[in-house]
């Protein structure tokens, strides 16, 4: 379950960042995540919570926004979001294409906390 190892990264980096801005926690963690991104979100919000024990993290929400599947249309030049990420097909024209656009994306992008002392050196 690689869910973990992404868990524990997202956290890590949240700790980091938490450091560095003086927070004494972290209350979210904002996500994208791509549908082919390979990460299923129900399993990555599970290992979220265990990586997070122990941590200035615990308790924080791992907010996930979806990013659905876009395309580049080859005949209708024209970049287009799929409805399902299969077929690879413009649902305009129908046309095939391979040129993904968006929704491999796995990507902290966002982080809330509360002022405080600040956050130590974990001690893991």
């Amino acid at each position: 379950m690689h869910e973990l190892s992404i868990a524990q990264n997202l956290v890590e980096l949240a700790e980091e960042e938490a450091r560095r801005r003086g927070w004494a926690r972290v209350c979210a963690v904002h996500v994208r995540l791509g549908v082919l991104a390979g990460v299923v979100k129900e399993a990555l919000s599970f290992c979220f919570d265990i990586a997070a024990a122990g941590t200035p993290v615990e308790g924080a929400r791992l907010v996930i926004e979806e990013v659905a599947v876009e395309v580049f249309c080859p005949r209708c030049q024209q970049p287009r979001r799929l409805p399902e990420p299969l077929p690879m097909a413009c649902p305009e024209c129908g046309t095939r294409t391979a040129e993904i656009l968006r929704g491999r994306e796995l990507e902290l992008f966002a982080l809330e906390g509360e002022e405080g002392e600040g956050v130590g050196t974990p001690d893991r």
